[in-house]
């Protein structure tokens, strides 16, 4: 759209959204979805692409940008059987309408998410995997113990028919089905309920810049506004085909009282959705950049950009650049790409984040430098469409841990700025046992970040802080105010008698004294 159009429509969306989050009320407490079978990224086979037939090395070029990741691929369906009949077994031979599940970081048009073609039930498909580690290393923070999902014994049986029929969707999405509870070791390793007796996040807007977000989730009742849906020019950004928005969201603000669900790290914060993409296909640049303009316009505090936006490409580069002039924390995954600084003095910040698992283990773009690591592979969140508690991996998933913990700082600390906040969230990090930058200053420590004493931090205190003097201050400029107006109206009635000239005092006949 034309530029002057571009920034009109920011101006109205901004507003919009900006009234809108002033008068959300907060719902907590909701019961959870009923679990369903886990998502993945996957691949429809074509006839052929440019005029030859597909083979995995092709794949994986196009969507992984590594044909030797094709191996990956094949991992991931050897032996499973195909819709139509067949497996695979031969990297060189795909039938026209086979699924072929990806790697998790998959990426491009073509690339779908969600429950494969054809399923009913819980099979044995395996997930999406997680990409190839630099380093396998163990937190520096090894208490409490985190307890790790048991290996499963022998499944039990299948039940042929379904307890409960699944969930309508919300919009055109697919169908989703039953499954089984999953990992919450990333909650459990945060544990971020320990910051709660001080702050949930009350009052503090999170933009969620990717897919859109679920509002019908009973999980997130109450916690999202209407947002934005940037690659239409119009509408909301509260739903959600692809389901990596949706997760990002419940990650931050999720609030759940079930074992098997967990919830997010600051349940109390406002989630603003922003689509910039919507059927798995590459968003548009311009629409990137806009996205992160209306998000500082709707007064975002934080702002978590999933793996849809590009932070390098030069219209989105600008857009943050611009967002750091204000008073924003911008959080991204860890890249190798050069990404822009704030000037010097600015009240913003940008913070890159690492995808680490269960073991602590790295994984992400080669050459990427973090400033923190977070829970990104093989973490618990929620599907899209009533598909319950899923297991995921990716590094948007990282990218919302930091984001909720930002939520957290901000809201115990309304004094700091974003470029404060980030600090907390560095200096407060648990040191990782291993000299590979790639982990910056270490994994997140959610308690840490809200409760530590940070040296040589200058906090200024908000001007309602004290609620001990509050209706005194309120009294007081009210009396000035009303001394400001009388005044005022002195001035203006000498002013008054000065340009009407001087005025003679009334005859006054003499009575004579008798």
């Amino acid at each position: 759209m034309p530029r002057t159009d571009r920034a009109l429509y920011r101006l109205l969306i901004g507003l919009l959204l900006a009234c809108g989050a002033a008068q959300l009320t907060a719902v907590a407490g909701a019961s959870a979805a009923p679990a369903a079978e886990q998502y993945v990224k996957y691949y429809t086979v074509a006839g052929s692409y440019r005029d030859e037939p597909e083979n995995l090395t092709e794949i994986a070029v196009r969507f992984l940008g590594d044909g030797s990741r094709s191996t990956e691929i094949f991992t991931l369906n050897s032996g499973r059987r195909q819709p139509g009949g067949g497996t695979l077994t031969d990297p060189k031979a795909l039938r026209e309408g086979w699924s072929l599940v990806l790697p998790w970081d998959a990426y491009g048009d073509g690339v779908r998410y969600g429950l494969l073609p054809g399923t009913a039930s819980p099979s044995p498909t395996p997930s999406a995997s997680p990409p190839p580690t630099r380093q396998q290393t163990t937190p520096a923070r090894p208490e409490p113990p985190v307890q790790q999902p048991a290996p499963p014994a022998a499944a039990p049986p299948t039940p042929a028919t379904p307890e409960a029929p699944p969930a309508p969707p919300s919009q055109d999405c697919g169908v989703t089905g039953p499954a089984a509870a999953e990992s919450t070791w990333a909650q459990q390793r945060l544990a971020p309920e320990g910051a709660w007796e001080t702050t949930r996040g009350n009052g503090v807007i999170v933009a969620v810049v990717d897919s859109g977000v679920d509002a019908s989730l009973p999980q997130l009742s109450g916690r999202v506004i209407a947002g934005a849906d940037i690659t239409a020019g119009d509408g909301n950004g509260d739903s959600d085909c692809l389901g990596s928005g949706t997760g990002m969201a419940a990650i931050i603000a999720g609030a759940s009282d079930q074992p098997d669900t967990p919830s997010g790290l600051a349940p109390d914060a406002t989630i603003l959705p922003i689509r910039v993409v919507g059927d798995g296909g590459p968003a548009d640049p311009a629409e990137e950049a806009t996205a992160i303009e209306v998000a500082v316009s709707a007064g975002a505090g934080v702002i978590a950009v999933g793996t849809h936006v590009d932070p390098g490409d030069p219209l989105v580069s600008a857009a943050i650049s611009n967002a750091l002039t204000h008073d924003v924390l911008v959080v991204v995954p860890a890249t190798a790409t050069p990404l822009p600084e704030p000037a010097k003095g600015a009240d913003g910040a940008l913070i890159t984040v690492g995808a680490v698992d269960a073991d602590g283990a790295l994984a992400g773009e080669e050459g990427a430098s973090a400033d923190v690591v977070a829970p990104g592979i093989g973490v618990a969140t929620l599907g899209v469409n009533g598909s319950g508690t899923i297991t995921t991996s990716g590094p948007q998933y990282a990218v919302a841990f930091v984001a909720g913990q930002a939520a957290l700082v901000r809201a115990a600390h309304p004094g700091l700025n974003a470029a404060q906040v980030k600090h907390r969230i560095e200096v407060t990090a648990d040191r990782m046992e291993t000299d590979d930058d790639g982990y910056g200053w270490g994994l997140i420590n959610p308690v840490a970040a809200v409760s530590a004493v940070v040296e040589g931090e200058v906090v200024t205190p908000p001007a309602a802080s004290d609620p001990g003097i509050g209706l005194g201050a309120v009294i007081a400029m009210v009396i000035v105010v009303l001394i400001m107006l009388a005044a005022v109206a002195l001035l203006v009635l000498r002013a008054r008698r000065w340009a009407q000239g001087p005025v003679s005092e009334p005859y006054e006949a003499e009575v004579p004294v008798r």
